[in-house]
């Protein structure tokens, strides 16, 4: 593939993805949303965490794509602490302690 053709795809790309963030920004610009739509927004980050943590966890890299038991338990207990706590940081360092246990001191 030449340097042509990378640049072109780069290019091609960039436009792509600005006329796909256009049309949700630009359009809708300055006017009101309505209140179902501001609450389905307000639960975005929440969506999106997840999605990018779950193939993390099935399917880690680390294990070339095998779910292992560890992140399986890390997680889980990241759900746990956080559902009854509320707090994020506490929610971290129990999934992380949890997984470094797991993968250094019981392995």
């Amino acid at each position: 593939m030449s340097d042509t053709q990378i640049w072109l795809i780069i290019a091609l790309i960039g436009i792509g993805t600005f006329v796909i963030r256009f049309s949700f920004l630009g359009l809708i610009g300055g006017r009101d949303l309505p209140d179902w739509a501001l609450r389905l927004l307000r639960y975005t980050p929440v969506a999106v965490l997840p999605g990018l943590v779950a193939p993390l966890v099935v399917w880690p890299p680390a294990t070339g794509g095998e779910t292992d038991p560890a992140r399986l338990a890390a997680s889980l207990m990241t759900l746990v602490v956080g559902y009854f706590t509320k707090n994020l940081l506490a929610a971290i360092f129990a999934g992380a302690g949890t997984l470094f246990v797991l993968l250094n001191v019981l392995a």
